[in-house]
């Protein structure tokens, strides 16, 4: 049986890896959820089908509402805050985390399961975005699997294993949709309004992501993700258009051969990966039928279309705390553009300036990339 907890179980992701459990009730058990607090409908109808023996809400007004509304209908205990969070992360009897949370909150929880040698179903971007260089040194040290559930992420994994060592590793290409704007023009970009942004060609994603799909922000996030998973260079990860979606990534190793993972457009396939790896089972889904693919297409990014991706790299060659003013920046950007505060077009705007404004540290500590978020979110605030 493996025993699981959710962390963000009523976002996308989160409601995703429900969906793959219960698809496999005979073998995988949620013993935990944790939540942010703004869907409790959605978690009342978890705990009830699930039955978890603990919940965690990060709004501790949010936990003490939940709590009063599940009295008489769940056992379920019912922790509140950072360390609610925590709590659930080190239950003794869970063996996989799976992080999905949006955003920083992730991050602490995470540290603590790893040292409770709990294996990571990783989902959260922020986690190797902002403090890679922290957890991925300490999941070795603490014999942890950390198992990507993006999309591109796990093809990567898929693709490397039981292949040979890194030093025959030539190229990561990493895909990407292109979003819908991979062929507007400068002056078509000034328009852009949420609507448009919001409608993905290809994937089902929560709000946020979606965003940064569009923008390209989330593949250069990726391209960060990419690079301490797989401790490989920025020299050595490509970002490829495949507009159809259907090419998940691929690897190509020094003699010149290419490996790629295809399939649907479906999280759960990384989901249900990650929760049986290194075994796999039939997913509850569609299947590819090449009878009815009419073509796989190829394009390079346009760095000038989509600035934010160029500047990832710089950011993530530079490493230290520029990672987390690129994230928390984006974050306040991305929030202010679903909010029509500010213009599609401004979140790139706001970025650069929080990347050229924020003090640089290059050793940072956890409590140096949490007040980095702070002093960025602060600093972007101004600007609005």
């Amino acid at each position: 049986m493996k025993r699981i907890a959710v962390l963000g179980s009523t976002g996308s992701i989160g409601t995703q890896t429900l969906s793959v459990v219960a698809d496999n009730a005979s073998d995988m058990k949620i013993t935990a959820l944790a939540a942010a607090g703004n869907r409790l409908d959605l978690l009342e109808e978890q705990v009830l089908r699930f039955k978890p023996e603990i919940v965690g809400i990060y709004d501790e007004n949010a936990a003490k509402a939940f709590k009063t509304r599940i009295s008489g209908i769940s056992d379920c205990k019912v922790v509140a805050g950072m360390e609610g969070l925590v709590e659930i992360a080190v239950l003794p009897h869970t063996d996989v985390v799976v992080t999905a949370f949006v955003g920083m909150m992730g991050i602490r929880p995470t540290v603590a399961a790893i040292r409770a040698h709990k294996d990571i179903a990783l989902a959260n971007k922020e986690t190797l975005v902002t403090a890679g260089h922290i957890i991925m040194p300490l999941a070795q040290k603490e014999g942890v699997s950390i198992l990507p559930v993006d999309s591109e992420h796990s093809a990567i994994f898929q693709c490397l294993h039981k292949e040979p060592s890194k030093d025959q590793l030539r190229r990561i290409l990493l895909t990407a949709s292109g979003g819908p704007f991979r062929t507007y023009t400068k002056e078509q970009m000034q328009h852009i309004t949420v609507a448009d942004a919001l409608a993905h060609p290809n994937w089902s994603m929560g709000a946020k992501i979606t965003i940064d799909s569009s923008t390209m922000v989330n593949k250069g996030l990726e391209v960060m993700e990419a690079h301490w998973l797989f401790d490989a260079t920025y020299d050595q990860i490509e970002v490829v258009v495949q507009p159809q979606s259907i090419i998940h990534s691929m690897v190509e190793f020094n003699d010149g051969a290419v490996i790629a993972q295809l399939g649907t457009p479906d999280m759960r396939l990384p989901i249900l990966y990650a929760l049986t790896y290194p075994n796999r089972r039939p997913l509850n889904g569609e299947y590819l039928d090449f009878t009815k693919l009419k073509q796989i297409t190829f394009e390079a990014p346009s760095f000038e279309r989509f600035p934010a991706l160029k500047l990832a790299y710089e950011i993530g060659r530079k490493g230290g705390n520029a990672p987390t003013v690129f994230n928390a920046a984006n974050e306040v950007a991305v929030a202010d553009f679903l909010a029509n505060k500010i213009r599609y077009t401004d979140i790139y705007e706001t970025i650069a300036r929080a990347v050229d404004t924020v003090p640089y540290i290059a050793d940072a500590s956890l409590d140096d990339i949490f007040e980095t978020e702070r002093e960025t979110r602060r600093l972007c605030a101004l600007h609005v």
